[in-house]
């Protein structure tokens, strides 16, 4: 095995490799972020939850006892992965039924010539629920563009887009397609000064980075455990306070209480179990951090440990594409996620990623959602092939598909 990049503070991924039953077939997985592969700690927590005495939550029984203490120890993982309050983590069937949701209850307090704004950066589901929420209530959608050469959306840009009637703005923590990292914290200090609410989608950021919902400035931040090891679902951090404020579209004899008011109907109480297996699962991927430290100081240093090796990985990734003369990259943002998107003259992304698979290495080819950003780039709904990094990606991984590339035919 080729040796693995070092870091300031050692990241093994073979640890994590160990734990992870899919990665035994011998596939080079670069389709992280588009879901990564499942721990075999994060099954057994799932199992453990369905196995066990589990009702709808409540205080008469073991039942009931045991699904409450699971929801509030999935809302305390994913607060201590975003740095917030666990009252304010709302948890559903995905990110996008989440906003779709919070889009209809904000849009209900908005009238005809307000403002709202969306990135061309951003998957679709940080933009469509706003569009439809917009139509509905007569609002006018402003439109944030990237320059295409640099995968990048300028604070000016921000800065000329907010205006007296803008009443909330939509941005990516990090693109999905692309990776690019917008300064976040930049562009919600200039929406808060003008009073607009602003909602970042970090679904693909939180598998790369640590992210502070504090620091950041957002009054809304969401995620999907199923892109950092755990399983299927949505969630979302805001402050308490916040929702306090708003009044969903809810069954009569739910509660008005915060966060559950805006979860509707049974939580999955076993996948929740699996969100906080997967939480922790990242808290110890530096594994001789001592195990009385807070959860929200391992999380620190395993991130930081995870992201200087991502970042190592992703270079030597970038260097070896830029060296094909056929390859086409349009992952170029100075700041970004080790994810790289990019073509093959020659090639479609379909037959690319094809040739691909069938020597070991999966890197799929789409615009995966980010309809606006691929069409931008000028490729259309069909996008280009999409190579991110995980916890679990080593440098054999990349050198695997590089070579791959490398025995495509002449054209």
């Amino acid at each position: 095995m080729s040796q693995k990049p070092a870091s300031a503070t050692t990241y093994d991924p073979l640890v994590l490799r160990a734990d992870v039953p899919s990665i035994q077939s011998g596939i080079a997985h670069f389709d992280g972020p588009g879901g990564t592969q499942t721990p075999r700690t994060v099954a057994n927590a799932i199992a453990a939850a369905l196995c066990g005495p589990l009702s709808n939550r409540g205080v008469n029984s073991a039942a009931q006892v045991r699904a409450n203490e699971i929801v509030l120890n999935a809302r305390q993982a994913i607060a201590d992965l975003l740095d917030g309050d666990p009252r304010g983590v709302i948890f559903g069937r995905s990110m996008t039924q989440i906003t779709f949701d919070l889009a209809r209850t904000l849009s209900s307090q908005w009238s005809a010539g307000d403002e709202i704004i969306v990135s061309r950066l951003d998957h679709d589901a940080n933009i469509r629920p706003w569009i439809t929420a917009a139509d509905r209530a007569g609002a006018r959608v402003v439109w944030l563009d990237f320059d295409p050469v640099t995968a990048q959306v300028s604070v000016d840009a921000v800065a000329t887009a907010l205006s007296p009637r803008t009443k909330l703005l939509a941005i990516t923590g990090a693109s999905n397609l692309v990776g690019t990292r917008p300064d976040i914290a930049a562009i919600t200090a200039l929406a808060r000064t003008a009073g607009v609410l602003t909602y970042i989608d970090a679904v693909h950021l939180a598998a790369h980075a640590r992210i502070s919902y504090t620091a950041l400035g957002a009054d809304f931040i969401t995620c999907s455990p199923y892109k950092f090891l755990g399983p299927h679902m949505g969630a979302l951090i805001a402050a308490p306070s916040l929702l306090e404020s708003l009044s969903p579209e809810k069954l009569a004899p739910s509660t008005m209480d915060v966060p559950e008011r805006f979860e509707l109907g049974t939580l999955p109480y076993e996948l929740l179990a699996g969100v906080t297996a997967a939480v922790d699962v990242l808290a110890e991927l530096v594994p001789d951090q001592k195990l009385d430290t807070p959860r929200t100081e391992r999380l620190d240093v395993s991130l930081a440990a995870l992201g200087a090796y991502e970042d190592q990985l992703s270079s030597h990734l970038a260097a070896g594409l830029a060296a094909m003369p056929r390859v086409h990259s349009y992952s170029n943002a100075a700041h970004k996620t080790p994810t790289h998107l990019f073509s093959v003259a020659g090639f479609t992304g379909a037959a690319v990623s094809a040739f691909l698979q069938e020597r070991g290495v999966e890197a799929p080819s789409g615009s995966f959602y980010a309809l606006e950003c691929s069409r931008h780039l000028g490729l259309g709904d069909a996008g280009a092939i999409r190579a991110g990094l995980a916890p679990y990606s080593t440098l054999d991984d990349v050198d695997r598909l590089l070579a791959a590339l490398a025995e495509l035919p002449a054209t």
